[in-house]
């Protein structure tokens, strides 16, 4: 007896559910691409040769899996890129907390709860998803969670382009959303890579205020205040803590600045809604917290991973650039003799630096003609 072949798949049609699925979980938008990265695999090599990952080994660590995801997981033929929004439209407007010098300035990504979890969950479900509507398949998922290159990915399945802040860009949503990935063995159909709108802007580019954009697509991360405030175990180089400013955690000034967000969208998802007022706290309340009050109030969050020492570390830099009042110089004061001589040292630093502008200050203030 004749036994027909195995039906194949139709892929197109599993796509357009996944597309539909994708939504209801969340996400504003998914795409798929091949796991060729060539071009991008060279541009990686380059940029670690340069040592410009600074202190983050974990960019060279992998080897070439980074850039091969057949490598990373054996049987990848496909790679699913899913963007969902995070802007917290309710939050205080960034100019106003940046242009407050007694305030402190967090990336608008880390106002909520961390993504990591969210995006992740979101993922699995969307893999099973696909199990469900054919067959099992071998997949995994990632959000930050893996040496992947997820811009390069997320291009390549046409959800914006790589902007020359080396930022994702997409068309309809700016640049205000997370990425996270399925590596899957299903060959489903490609998307179209989607293609550059920058044009002729570079206003990413001045508007940096550590000059990390050193030129189009090419970032200095050492010279980055994400980098700096995030990544950096150590002291913050000094000749960089002035133009960081009251920026805390994170910089989103490339951002800001560029033309496509004003299309970003306002996070659907209440995990992205600020928490504990970090959409505008005051600098010295913040660096009057205690570790077990940054734990109460930061776990969760993205921001508890760089840990207490870190956070007064930021803190007294944007405390040195704030300006020199009774409540800023006994917040100070307060920590002078801190256990850690990371924030000692900085907490030091940023001291000298208002004794300097008020020595600076007062003859210029004695040589004022009188009234």
């Amino acid at each position: 007896m004749n036994v027909a072949p195995p039906k194949e798949p139709d892929y197109a049609a599993l796509r357009t559910q996944l597309e539909v699925r994708a939504r209801e979980l969340g996400f504003s938008a998914i795409g798929v691409s091949d796991v060729q990265l060539d071009a991008d695999e060279r541009h990686l090599q380059a940029w670690l040769a340069a040592g410009r990952h600074g202190e983050m080994g974990y960019m060279a660590r992998h080897g070439l899996k980074r850039s091969r995801p057949a490598e990373l997981l054996p049987g990848t033929v496909r790679v699913i890129s899913a963007r969902m929004d995070y802007w917290p439209g309710a939050a205080r407007p960034p100019g106003d907390v940046l242009g407050d010098a007694s305030l402190a300035y967090l990336s608008r990504y880390a106002l909520g709860r961390d993504y990591h979890k969210l995006m992740r969950r979101g993922l699995q479900q969307l893999a099973t998803q696909l199990g469900t509507l054919l067959r099992s398949h071998g997949y995994r998922v990632y959000s930050d969670s893996a040496p992947v290159l997820e811009k390069a990915l997320a291009r390549n399945a046409g959800l914006g382009w790589i902007g020359k802040h080396t930022n994702l860009i997409a068309r309809d949503a700016g640049s205000y959303f997370f990425l996270g990935e399925i590596y899957t063995d299903l060959p489903l159909p490609v998307d179209a890579p989607a293609s550059a709108h920058c044009g002729s802007c570079s206003a990413c580019i001045p508007a940096c205020p550590t000059g990390a954009i050193v030129a189009p697509y090419q970032l200095d991360a050492r010279r980055c205040i994400s980098y700096l405030t995030i990544e950096l175990a150590g002291a913050i180089p000094e000749e960089l803590r002035a133009p960081m400013g009251n920026r805390i955690y994170g910089c989103d000034d490339c951002q800001l600045v560029c033309p496509w967000n004003k299309y970003a969208r306002d996070a659907a998802h209440p995990d992205f809604k600020v928490r504990h007022a970090l959409d505008a706290p005051r600098l010295c309340e913040l660096f009057s917290w205690s570790a077990a009050q940054f734990t109460a109030r930061l776990s969760g969050s993205a921001i508890y991973r760089i840990g207490h020492e870190r956070w007064l570390r930021n803190i007294a830099v944007a405390l040195g650039n704030a300006p020199g009042t009774e409540e800023t110089l006994a917040a100070l004061a307060a920590r002078r003799e801190d256990p850690s001589p990371l924030v000692r040292e900085h907490v030091h630093w940023a001291l000298a630096r208002h004794a300097a502008q008020a020595a600076h200050a007062a003859p210029a203030a004695s040589a004022a003609p009188a009234a």
